[in-house]
């Protein structure tokens, strides 16, 4: 007892305040966890726990927030007494208002089954029609009237709590500065939330595998603040009726409702008994115009090249958009991230963090997603596990490889590390690996070289063929050098056989094509989003080229497919495999950064900047110049309502795919 009273008095009364915060407010998620559990859920620790950190952080905030006024002397409630009278008003103050918001929170969880968020802030604009609803739905007057109630009960624990610690004999007249900074390194620890390379974020929550645990373990200041810099990306309904018949036509909807907004089709198939294994590669920046595939002279990857060959090569695919985490998001979830800007992906935002992805509806395998870094970068872990059924992720300290750079572990130990653990599976499996080394910083280990053999060229020969450095260019060639290791010890296991391995890239890059390509495809950006897909199984595929367009959107609706998974198809993919149904031969692109929106068939593409309405149109397979006419004006006009439809279609499903 003696040694706590020679900590600081401020010290132990902002530490005494943030542990009434901290409990009043897991009491709180006690309440929300017996109010709201649903029936036969068990208990979640877990879920208590990880609350418990959130709590944490907001009352840390708090706590450092109340230690550094106390710097300014007459706001020192232990030099200046009279301060006692601004932290008495300003502390129950804060209890009242975090008491009013955790009961909208929990109205607003009753109401949408979300905790609090920014979508909140849209109800004030018709807000006499939110307040009638909310009187006659909810008992507001009772629960206002219990919030006031506590408010003063607390108010007088406060005066009386920063009384009785003014009123201490001070035991050690030192300043006690090295207490000071134990103190704010603990409050720091505690806003940060836990040890690593990323602080306590909402999304750690979905790392609970279950969407009400994660609710139950956000707290409203956590759910409203993470969502409040997505508030201008929630769809517009009135565009997305406007747009119905021609998405629903697009689609193939076959129960239309427009006043529901239906977008799912159900697709029967009939089960096969060898059930074919699934190991799928999403690439890091593997662009196809610095590839053998597309006939650039470098020949960065022959061995990927002689893969297509004996594969399903789709050699006209476009990812949605860039960066990475768009990528993995619109592979994952077959659903373009069309939301917000680079740092405000689809797999950051809590709203639609929980989606129905297609790969739920394959029963009976092992799902596992393999990648060499750390997963909580961008959310992805949240999203993989809040949404894959049961999925058991590996990442960079799972495996026995050693971190080579900020991506985790080298591409070759991560490829053959994830082998060993497939082929020691006993079910059939769907695995995804993520891999990183095609990246900055370009590292390749230099255990490696021995046998990887880097080649140097001129910096004008690079450029030519779409390079901007020898690093990145040996990093090209060190990814097909990594895949031909990886296939070469596949082929060694019982597994391969029976199995379905595709490779598509994440997203494409900016460059020059010269004349690999028309130039429309530099000028508008379209690198960053044409990628090499390949469906490799040389016992269950027969080998074919495939020239027209299609989408990175549209890998998991045809693994449904070539698996005979009969799937409900809530998303905006389209199988490539499936014969009953026409293939609409388009893929829909989103530039983050250049605010623009296209829409590309097998001869045009076309693109809009919604900042400006500046729209392009050019021809993406030949340079010559484009003949404007009534032919070419139709295909534009078509191409751009479709785009349109697909922009505000997107955003709605990414609101409105939750999973059940």
């Amino acid at each position: 007892m003696l040694f706590i009273k020679r900590i600081p008095r401020l010290l132990r009364w902002i530490t005494s305040v943030l542990l009434i915060f901290v409990g009043v407010m897991g009491l709180l998620r006690l309440f929300f966890y017996w109010q709201y559990n649903p029936p036969g859920k068990s208990f979640s620790g877990g879920a208590i726990l990880m609350g418990l950190r959130f709590d944490i952080k907001f009352a840390a905030i708090m706590a450092v927030t109340i230690l550094v006024l106390c710097i300014l002397p007459f706001l020192n409630p232990f030099k200046k007494p009279r301060a006692a009278i601004f932290w008495n008003f300003l502390v129950p103050l804060v209890f009242f208002l975090m008491l009013f918001v955790y009961a909208i929170d929990f109205f607003h969880y009753s109401y949408v089954q979300q905790r609090l968020n920014a979508a909140i802030l849209s109800y004030f604009n018709d807000a006499a029609i939110t307040l009638n609803m909310g009187l006659e739905s909810y008992p507001v007057f009772r629960v206002s009237l219990l919030i006031i109630i506590a408010a003063v009960v607390f108010a007088f624990i406060f005066k009386k709590l920063l009384f009785h610690y003014q009123t201490q004999l001070v035991i050690d007249r030192r300043k006690g500065v090295g207490w000071y900074i134990l103190f704010f390194l603990l409050f720091a620890l505690g806003i940060f939330g836990k040890l690593g390379q990323f602080n306590l974020r909402w999304s750690d929550a979905f790392t609970l595998s279950d969407n009400f645990k994660a609710n139950a373990a956000l707290n409203p200041f956590q759910s409203f603040f993470s969502t409040l810099r997505y508030r201008d990306t929630r769809p517009d309904v009135n565009k997305v009726r406007q747009y119905y018949p021609i998405m629903a036509d697009y689609l193939q909807v076959t129960h239309k409702d427009s006043t529901a907004l239906n977008f799912t089709r159900e697709y029967n198939y009939t089960a096969v008994e060898n059930k074919p294994n699934v190991v799928l590669v999403i690439c890091e920046s593997f662009c196809m115009f610095r590839s053998t595939m597309s006939g650039n002279p470098l020949n960065t990857t022959p061995y990927f090249n002689e893969l297509c060959e004996q594969g399903v090569f789709f050699n006209r695919c476009f990812t949605p958009s860039f960066p990475t985490a768009r990528g993995v998001w619109a592979t994952i979830n077959s659903i373009p991230d069309v939301v917000g800007d680079n740092n405000r992906t689809a797999s950051r935002n809590p709203e639609v963090v929980s989606q129905r992805p297609i790969v739920n509806a394959i029963k009976g395998y092992g799902k596992y997603y393999f990648i060499g870094g750390d997963p909580t970068w961008a959310n992805i872990k949240g999203m993989l596990l809040n949404n894959i059924d049961s999925l058991r992720l590996y990442s960079q300290d799972d495996f026995e490889a050693p971190k080579v750079d900020v991506w985790g572990i080298d591409d070759k130990s991560l490829l053959l590390e994830s082998n060993k653990i497939l082929a020691k599976q006993q079910e059939p499996f769907f695995a995804v690996i993520q891999t990183a080394d095609n990246h900055a910083p370009y590292t390749i280990p230099e255990k490696e070289l021995a046998s990887f053999k880097k080649i140097n060229y001129p910096i004008d020969t690079l450029a030519k063929y779409g390079f901007e450095s020898n690093d990145q260019f040996n990093a090209f060639r060190y990814t097909d050098y990594c895949f031909q290791l990886f296939m070469e010890a596949a082929k060694k296991e019982k597994y391969f056989s029976n199995t379905i391995f595709v490779f598509v890239g994440d997203h494409g890059v900016p460059g020059n094509v010269g004349q690999l390509y028309p130039e429309s495809f530099s000028e508008l950006s379209l690198t960053r989003s044409h990628v090499p897909l390949l469906f490799y199984a040389p016992q269950l595929l027969r080998p074919k080229l495939v020239e027209h367009v299609c989408s990175q959107i549209d890998v998991m609706p045809s693994l449904a497919t070539l698996l005979k998974t009969s799937y409900s198809n809530t998303t905006m993919g389209q199988s490539l495999f499936d014969s009953s149904f026409i293939y609409r031969q388009n893929a829909f692109t989103v530039d983050h950064e250049l605010h623009t929106i296209g829409m590309a068939n097998n001869e045009y593409y076309y693109r809009k900047n919604m900042m400006t309405g500046k729209i392009d149109f050019a021809s993406i397979q030949k340079d010559l110049p484009l003949l404007q006419n009534k032919t070419t004006d139709s295909i534009k006009n078509s191409l751009g309502k479709l785009a349109d439809a697909y922009f505000h279609t997107s955003k709605y499903i990414l609101y409105n795919n939750s999973k059940k």
